[in-house]
């Protein structure tokens, strides 16, 4: 019958394999302590500062502010008043209603510069992400925007931007939407084949954190009447939208919220959806969590 081999390991190497295994879990432990008081330390002063200031930026064929009747309304429609009530300073852009994006870029490098803050954070809707991309990315807004939170816009182009554009080619009205001001350029800018070659040229920028508000219509009756044709023609060819905008098209960045909101409600614009306070804790939520 063969010899069975035993070994035998000395009490002493035993002794010694638990005193190590314990020091190094004791070290793991103290790290962990370490950090955790690290990130409450950087949490509890990030909300100890002010509030960083917002740009609203409004999109295509939009507006600072308009009067309807007696009353003056905002773009964001009591958005910014609700912000504002949260402690924040508020800019509201003022860009042309139907400019190129390179064109309305411009003009909100402008603007946030005319206000002088040293960072801010835009929020911007529709057409208006596209030109604070291109702002930041080509105006040299880097140094001045800490975050950039686009809602509801078509960073992958539309399909209602892909139509108006062919028509408007194809029946040669070029020229008449030139001389109510709207120029074809405009259109094209929105379109799917000119949104991939700006996602090639207009890159994002390592110091901005970029974040999107995604919308679509889960209710026709809770939909604008004006938007309800778009939303169900471009639900047979795009799947879940707006109104306007599918909702695949305006992820960018970190998709910070999904909402039941139709592209006007995103701005306050609905009894259906609360807008104000959900961007006011949207953004109370984005500084805790740590900007750059």
């Amino acid at each position: 019958m063969p010899r069975l081999w035993s070994l035998t390991v000395p009490r002493q190497l035993i002794a010694a394999a638990v005193l190590a295994l314990l020091v190094g879990l004791a070290a793991v432990g103290v790290w962990l302590w370490r950090r955790r008081l690290r990130l409450r330390y950087r949490w509890r002063r990030a909300l100890g500062r002010p509030p960083l200031p917002v740009v609203l930026v409004h999109g295509l064929f939009g507006f600072d502010e308009i009067a309807i009747g007696a009353s003056r309304h905002a773009y964001f429609k009591g958005i910014g008043a609700q912000l504002e009530q949260g402690g924040r300073k508020v800019v509201n852009a003022r860009l042309s209603p139907v400019g190129t994006i390179e064109a309305r870029a411009g003009e909100l490098a402008g603007c946030i510069r005319a206000h002088g803050d040293a960072r801010v954070i835009v929020l911007a809707h529709s057409m208006g992400g596209l030109d604070a991309r291109y702002a930041i990315a080509r105006f040299g807004l880097a140094s001045q925007v800490s975050a950039l939170v686009t809602v509801g816009t078509p960073h992958r182009g539309t399909p209602v931007a892909d139509l108006t554009a062919d028509l408007a080619t194809r029946l040669g009205i070029a020229k008449a939407l030139s001389l109510a001001g709207v120029s074809l350029e405009t259109l094209q800018d929105l379109t799917s084949a000119r949104m991939l070659r700006f996602n090639e040229e207009v890159p994002d920028v390592s110091s901005v954190s970029y974040g999107s508000v995604v919308g679509r219509v889960a209710q026709k009756l809770q939909t604008n009447p004006l938007l309800l044709p778009g939303y169900l023609w471009m639900a047979e060819r795009a799947g879940a939208n707006d109104g306007v905008v599918p909702a695949a098209s305006q992820r960018w960045g970190r998709v910070l919220a999904e909402i039941e909101a139709d592209h006007w409600a995103q701005i306050g614009w609905s009894k259906h959806f609360d807008a104000g306070p959900f961007y006011l804790e949207l953004l109370r939520a984005l500084e805790a969590a740590g900007l750059p």
